[in-house]
């Protein structure tokens, strides 16, 4: 086990009706001014909206408003907001939604108070020391934004999508986790959440880091928690216990416990994001061809840690060939995300005939020549995962 730092100091609020909480919460973390993000009309169509601002009425803390984030954020709506916020003198974002509306607001809360371009943070020209405070009211359980400090933001000129991660600047002051906030997502958003949760863990316990039992039966557990919950939410979407496990596994996958003394690999991710940046796809939808596909790719270089995976995880029956375990335990992968309504392949997302040309370029533009740690992968790696996803 390596040495680490570990430290959430996110306030989660969790249960019914929390969303009732907002006014009190911001008042104690200091704001006087509020902008509240969010994404399509379903949040005030459902009376979300006018719950939260009800509750910053009886606080009497005012706000604005920044509607329209789209899935796979885009920049211009963070240009939108650094300059309202600006304007209206906000001192606080309070985002509802999900990954896509955090990061958003997490992006603008970068950009108010720099001077320069807030991309300059993305692209790695500079480093985030200073940023607005957060919260949110989640109402999707799959990013896990809520429970960390990174971002993701796409950049419309080019369709750059980068993430950006921090240890402390960008995690939200408190998460209001109501389950009952999920109960209307369609079933397909539903999943796709479920498959982005699941690769959270996937990224830290494929790891070259040795004698990492707690973190390997911490990844493990709750993989196993999340494959118990998901047939349940898909059959019964009103199931307020399976809701409530799905919603904190996701905030658990994501919050950086099951990353804690050891090597990180975020490669799925990487290769994703050029997948939903290219074609627009939802990002769970992209992990689920993206993440087996790397692990086919990888059975005959790391067949024992997989082997693990499908023993602890999906019950292989154990085997002398690591390989043969290997690959019965990403089988029992894709046939979990297929129950769930997944696509597997590109020709599933709808992918008739992938770039793949640009895809690799693009990718490797963008995180450099070698990507990943639990193996490093080279453009010729990249291209042989990106033909698996055919």
């Amino acid at each position: 086990m390596d040495n680490f730092v570990f430290c959430s100091p996110t306030e989660f609020v969790f249960g019914r009706d929390t969303e009732k909480q907002v006014g009190e919460l911001v008042v104690r973390y200091g704001a006087t001014k509020v902008m509240i993000v969010f994404g399509g009309g379903s949040a005030v169509r459902s009376g979300l909206v006018g719950r939260v601002t009800d509750s910053l009425e009886l606080k009497q803390v005012p706000y604005v408003t920044l509607s329209g984030v789209q899935p796979n954020p885009l920049d211009t709506k963070v240009y939108e907001g650094i300059d309202l916020a600006r304007k209206e003198k906000v001192d606080f974002m309070l985002a509802i939604g999900g990954g896509s509306v955090i990061d958003t607001a997490k992006a603008i809360a970068l950009g108010v108070p720099y001077d320069g371009d807030f991309w300059d943070f993305y692209c790695g020209k500079q480093t985030p020391q200073k940023a607005l405070p957060v919260g949110d009211v989640l109402t999707i359980a799959a990013a896990g934004s809520e429970a960390s400090g990174n971002t993701v933001i796409t950049k419309s000129d080019g369709m750059v999508k980068l993430s950006l991660k921090t240890v402390f600047v960008l995690r939200p002051k408190f998460s209001i986790m109501n389950p009952e906030l999920t109960y209307t997502l369609p079933s397909y958003q539903t999943a796709a959440g479920i498959v982005d949760m699941m690769t959270h863990v996937y990224e830290r316990y494929f790891t070259n880091t040795t004698e990492c039992e707690v973190t390997d039966r911490e990844c493990e557990g709750l993989l196993k928690s999340i494959i118990k919950e998901a047939p349940i939410v898909m059959k019964y979407p009103r199931n307020y216990e399976a809701r409530a496990n799905l919603m904190w596994a996701g905030s658990m996958a994501h919050g950086g416990i099951c990353g804690v003394g050891r090597e990180e690999d975020w490669s799925s991710h990487h290769m994703e994001h050029e997948i939903s940046a290219l074609y627009g796809v939802t990002h769970g939808a992209g992990l689920s061809v993206v993440g087996p596909a790397r692990l086919e790719y990888l059975v005959d270089y790391k067949a024992e840690k997989l082997a693990q995976f499908a023993r602890r995880v999906w019950r292989v029956r154990i085997s002398q060939d690591y390989r043969e375990m290997a690959r019965g335990g990403i089988e029992c992968m894709r046939r979990f995300y297929r129950e769930l309504g997944m696509p597997l392949t590109f020709k599933d997302l709808g992918i008739e005939n992938p770039d793949i040309d640009t895809l690799v370029d693009n990718l490797h533009k963008n995180k450099g020549e070698v990507i990943g740690e639990f193996k490093s992968l080279t453009r010729e790696d990249t291209r042989k995962i990106f033909e698996l996803c055919l």
